[in-house]
This record gives C-alpha cells, sequence and structure tokens, in this order.
C-alpha cells in the first residue's frame, strides 16, 4: 500500500526531479532553437532551398518518432541510464555534425541524427524509478512545465544566440548543453535501487493493441499530428514573412517572438481554468483550433505589414499553446486505466511525425508559391483537424492512480469488483505482474482515501 507519513518530496526525489528536468528543457531547448531562425540564415547553406530548408527544420521527428518506442522499452531491458546517456551522446554528436557543415546536406543529417537521441520515454521511466507513488504525478508535472518553458525560451533565445555566433554557433551551443545534461544526471540523479514497470509512464505492449483501436484517443492523436505540423510549416513562412512584408531584419525577430510567447502564455491560462474548473474542455479545444485556423487566415489574408504580422503570431502562440497544454491532459482522461503510458507513447510517436511532415509540406509549399500558399496549406490542414475534432465527446474528468497491493490481494479480488462498482470510479485494472492497481476516478464524486480504502 501506499505511504503518507511523508507528504513532501524527500531530498533525493528534489534533485532528481529537478536534474531530469533540466535535461529535458536542454534537450527541447536544441530541438527548437533552430526553428525561428533555419529559414532565413539556412539560405545562406551550400544547396539550400526552401523544401531543404523544411526537410531540415522536421527531420529530427522522423528519427523521434521510430525510436521513442523502443528507446523506452530498451531502457527496460538495460537500465534508464545507459539509454539516456546513449542518447544525450547522440544528440551531441548529431548538433556537431550539423554545426561543422557548410551544406543544407550535412545540417540534415545532423538534424536526423539529433532526433535518433530519442530519450524521452527513459526519462520519465527512470523518474518513475526514483519518486515514490504520491509524488510522482507531482513529479511528472515538474517536468510538462520544464517543456513548457523551453519552447518559450527556445524561440527567443535562439534567434538571440544565432545573431551573435551564426547558425553554426547554435548548434554548437545545443550540443554542449546536451554534455551538461549528462554532468547534470551524473551529480543529481541517483540510480535507481528497483526498476518499475509502470504503466502510466512506459508502454505496455498488452495495451498497445487496445490503445490503437480507441478511436478518441487516434481523434487526439491526430490532433497532436497536425498542431506539430502546423507549427513546422508556419515557420518555414513566418520567419520569411517578417523579412519581406515586415521588413523586419532576421537579426530582430527575436522580440516578436518574446511578445508573442508571453503573451500568449498569460492569455491561454483563464480557458484551460475555465474548462477544467467548469468541465468544458470540448468548448475550449474547439475554440482553440477555430483560432488556429482563423490565425492561418489573417496571415494568408492580411499579413502585409509587421503589426499585422505580430498580431498573427500572438493569436497563433496563444492558440498552440492551449491547444498544446490541452492534449496531453485530454490523452489522460480519455485513456483506459493502465494506458496512459502506451496512450502517451503513440502520442508522442504522432507529434514527432506531424513535425517531419510539416517541415517537408511548409518547405514544399513555398517552392511552389511562397509564404502565402505555406499560410493557405496550413488553413486547410487546420479546417481539416475541426472537421474531425467536432464529433469529439467531452472527456471525463478523472484523476489516474496507481496503487501498489498485497500478494494476498492478488489472489482474492472481491475488493476490485467493489471498488469497480463505487459510484465515480470509471475504471479500475489490476496488474498482478506488477503488484499494482491503477484506477481513473472523478475527485467531486470521490477522493484518493475512499479508494484507497477499498484495498
Amino acid at each position: 500500500m501506499n505511504e503518507h507519513n511523508n507528504d513532501a518530496m524527500n531530498a533525493q526525489e528534489r534533485r532528481a526531479t529537478a536534474g531530469l528536468s533540466l535535461v529535458f528543457a536542454f534537450r527541447m531547448l536544441g530541438m527548437f532553437m533552430v526553428l525561428p531562425v533555419l529559414a532565413t540564415y539556412g539560405q545562406d547553406l551550400s544547396g539550400a532551398t526552401p523544401f531543404l530548408l523544411g526537410l531540415a527544420i522536421g527531420a529530427y521527428g522522423l528519427t523521434q518518432a521510430v525510436l521513442q518506442i523502443p528507446f523506452g522499452m530498451l531502457s527496460d531491458r538495460v537500465g534508464r541510464l545507459p539509454v539516456i546517456y546513449i542518447g544525450l551522446l547522440i544528440f551531441a554528436a548529431g548538433s556537431v555534425v550539423a554545426g561543422m557543415s557548410d551544406s543544407v546536406w550535412g545540417v540534415i543529417a545532423g538534424r536526423i541524427l539529433q532526433g535518433a537521441g530519442a530519450i524521452s520515454a527513459a526519462v520519465m521511466a527512470l523518474l518513475s524509478d526514483i519518486t515514490r507513488e504520491q509524488h510522482r504525478t507531482k513529479a511528472m508535472a515538474v517536468i510538462g512545465i520544464s517543456i513548457g518553458i523551453s519552447f518559450a525560451v527556445a524561440m527567443v533565445v535562439g534567434p538571440l544566440v544565432t545573431r551573435a555566433f551564426g547558425l553554426s554557433g547554435l548548434f554548437w551551443f545545443t550540443a554542449a548543453m546536451a554534455l551538461l545534461g549528462i554532468v547534470i544526471i551524473a551529480l543529481t540523479v541517483p540510480k535507481p535501487t528497483v526498476q518499475l514497470q509502470h504503466r502510466e509512464s512506459g508502454v505496455a505492449t498488452a495495451a498497445l493493441s487496445a490503445t490503437l483501436r480507441n478511436v478518441a484517443l487516434l481523434r487526439l492523436d491526430l490532433g497532436i499530428f497536425v498542431l506539430h505540423a502546423l507549427l513546422m510549416a508556419s515557420f518555414i513562412a513566418l520567419p520569411l514573412a517578417l523579412v519581406e512584408q515586415g521588413g523586419l531584419p532576421k537579426e530582430e525577430h527575436w522580440w516578436v517572438y518574446l511578445i508573442a510567447m508571453f503573451v500568449g502564455f498569460f492569455a491561454m491560462l483563464p480557458f484551460i481554468i475555465y474548462g477544467e474548473k467548469k468541465r468544458q474542455m470540448k468548448r475550449v479545444f474547439i475554440g482553440a483550433i477555430s483560432v488556429l485556423l482563423l490565425t492561418e487566415l489573417f496571415f494568408w489574408w492580411f499579413g502585409q505589414s509587421l503589426n499585422l504580422l505580430v498580431i498573427g503570431t500572438i493569436a497563433f502562440f496563444t492558440a498552440f499553446n492551449l491547444l498544446e497544454a490541452s492534449l496531453p491532459s485530454l490523452i489522460s482522461k480519455f485513456a483506459p486505466a493502465g494506458a496512459k503510458g502506451t496512450a502517451m507513447g503513440v502520442y508522442s510517436t504522432s507529434q514527432f511525425l506531424g513535425a517531419a511532415l510539416g517541415g517537408i509540406l511548409g518547405g514544399w509549399l513555398f517552392s511552389l508559391g511562397g509564404a502565402s500558399i505555406v499560410f493557405a496549406g496550413c488553413a486547410a490542414l487546420a479546417a481539416l483537424w475541426l472537421v474531425f475534432a467536432a464529433n469529439m465527446q467531452e472527456p471525463p474528468y478523472v484523476t489516474s492512480l496507481r496503487l501498489s497491493v498485497s500478494p494476498a490481494a492478488i489472489q482474492t479480488t472481491q475488493w476490485l469488483t467493489r471498488l469497480r462498482s463505487q459510484a465515480g470510479v470509471m475504471d479500475a485494472v489490476l496488474v498482478a505482474e506488477e503488484a499494482a492497481v491503477y484506477v481513473k476516478f472523478d475527485t467531486q464524486i470521490i477522493d484518493r482515501a475512499t479508494v484507497e480504502t477499498y484495498l
């Protein structure tokens, strides 16, 4: 059973959570710092074309999508830390390849290698190994916050670093961050004494088939696919539009992204709070997709001056931040008990595939007719997403919980039947090999303490 004699994280849990959050942040910075600058600075690379620059922007998503789940499974067999160290070294090597290259093909190769350092699943599994059950959700939330902050920082710091050191300097900077991540893990993250099989943070092959047949989850997987495709495609066109239509030198783009990320973050918070408190997440979700569609149309029709491009960028990031924050929460709500980790693995794969396609699609469309064609294509993609999302159900407002069970409880499961029949309990699954039960329940009807009494 869970222990509740200590409501605060201990020193080891705090250090591990902080260290792994920093590693996630460094990796996200390395991935996304290139996004706001490659379309403009990359034109100086040998052999550069809009299509190839789009491929360079999205290339990391190809290997991330392919290797994300296998690396997580590998960490179950050989250990979390070896996989994480190897992944960070691969990422650093990809940064070095891109930093040493003066051709677009070298940058593409470096970005593909960067993506091969797919350590997200291993990091989350390591966090589950180190933190106690009652603090695991809190620790994962800290990492989620670090990911969101690092994306915002990347959009501002990327242009500043590139202005100071050039595109090659940016890649060397990301290589240094990956190596620093190795040092941080070595100094702050202890080797776990036990390696858990945890269905909330890892992929369970037994749950994969059901996850892939779940229509509600597939609709959300399509959503993150389209969202990151729109992000990558838009950033083929938007930086160039700021230069060509807005007359803003590429060295000054950082302040546009700073304003957009800052305003966008605070503008989306009331909608997140409203959706969760009033249980109206479907309305908020559909509204955000609609704003994203209108923003792409706005860029297409009115993106002819700097002021209008800045307004459009603020609206884009307000909707993007809202959707980026909502989608993982919706996955958690719709995923069956004991299948959250598997659902998130498929979700992450969809996200990286979308990033890869978006970069390629954006580059191809730009080569056909410039920024306006890219924005028109993005609007069409957003409209298609809106059609599919309109039929989604209101999500169940539930909390997921994993509780350890005794060997005797595994043998006599009458308590599980009683638990499942309790008002407010939406789902409960006993996983004998983990000696754990996964429960989804509505906290407005039943609290955690009551759930635990059934054990």
